[in-house]
């Protein structure tokens, strides 16, 4: 049965890349998804272009495991040389838009679910949700679906780890920063230049560093990662915007973050987008971890964000295919990772279950 729910999870992932789904408009890769789940004879439910479904023998007096992974991609960059769009197989690599992130992942996801989905007797049950606005952090995804699945007491988060257990992922909190100035016509002299004034505040953004830090994720890393001032050579502008991207360990909060800094930065104004994408982890005792560390699996921090920021329950982020290619050109997953991701999320759950 395994060797397969592989072959049929290659297939599925090969008509997933080929179908375009970029966040919100997932609406043909969520069918492919509901045909698995027929083909298979696995009752599911579809809420907006979220797919998900329980196990046969779910019973509510029981913890539940939450398996996720997404169905939505970024828009392929200029750089590809293949077309995005095209699952090509050449030397044991799929190549597509979303075979690595995080198709391979939700694939092999869907088929462990699947493998289980008859079981007896477990120790948790089993839910999975394919979702959509991954990328985006859109409304209509994983945190939508939390209103309506039955409640969560632990979860795998599926993105490319190696099949290394992610025990904690870094939130995020991105500012929009202004420095004023006095606005003033370049001929003239002006010791309040905004631009000039912004010098100090870059310098400050560089050097400062958080108190607090992680055996897991270790600092919390600030980054200036855009800019933008003026519209004219002539004119002296009244303020420059920076937006300031922070990603956080789990010795902070969002929220202290943002006290930290609009306390301490020398700017103006430094207002957070959001305070939902929170960091997260899981225990390193927990059973999940344990097993995992059993069958010769590694713990590592991630340091980038998917939708276990959108959960309160412990969490571990695991999944076939390499992070380092997500949102690469000419993107692409070995075969063989899908096959050994299979089987290292059945073997892990066969110890917990």
């Amino acid at each position: 049965m395994i060797q397969q729910l592989k072959k049929e999870a290659i297939e599925l992932l090969k008509k997933l890349i080929e179908t375009q789904s970029f966040s919100s408009e997932e609406d043909q890769t969520a069918l492919h998804i509901e045909n698995w789940f027929k083909q298979h004879k696995v009752l599911y439910n579809r809420t907006q272009n979220n797919v998900w479904a329980v196990n046969t023998c779910f019973d509510a007096s029981k913890p539940t495991l939450l398996l996720n992974s997404h169905h939505d991609t970024v828009k392929p960059n200029s750089a590809y040389t293949k077309d995005p769009f095209k699952a090509i197989l050449e030397d044991g690599k799929l190549f597509g838009l979303g075979s690595n992130d995080a198709g391979g992942c939700l694939v092999s996801l869907i088929a462990t679910f699947t493998y289980f989905y008859n079981h007896k007797d477990l120790k948790y049950n089993l839910v999975i949700v394919a979702s959509a606005e991954e990328e985006s952090s859109g409304p209509n995804g994983l945190n939508s679906m939390l209103a309506v699945i039955p409640k969560i007491d632990v979860a795998i988060v599926g993105e490319p780890t190696l099949m290394n257990l992610a025990v904690a992922e870094k939130g995020l909190v991105v500012f929009d920063t202004i420095v004023k100035g006095t606005p003033s016509h370049a001929a003239h002299p002006n010791d309040n230049n905004c631009i000039y004034n912004t010098i100090e505040t870059l310098q400050w953004f560089k050097d400062f560093k958080f108190d607090k830090t992680s055996e897991t994720l270790g600092d919390v890393k600030l980054t200036v990662t855009q800019i933008k001032a003026g519209k004219q050579h002539n004119a002296v502008p009244a303020a420059v915007e920076l937006v300031v991207d922070v990603r956080v360990n789990d010795a902070y909060t969002n929220a202290e973050i943002v006290a930290v800094l609009q306390a301490k930065a020398p700017c103006d104004s430094m207002i957070p987008r959001s305070l939902r994408l929170n960091s997260s982890s899981i225990p390193l005792d927990h059973e999940l971890v344990k097993a995992g560390i059993s069958i010769g699996r590694t713990t590592y921090g991630s340091p980038t964000l998917s939708d276990q920021a959108m959960l309160s329950c412990p969490s571990l982020k695991l999944g076939p295919g390499d992070s380092t290619r997500s949102h690469s050109a000419d993107e692409f997953i070995y075969l063989k990772e899908i096959e050994e991701g299979i089987n290292i999320y059945i073997e892990l759950l066969e110890n917990v279950l």
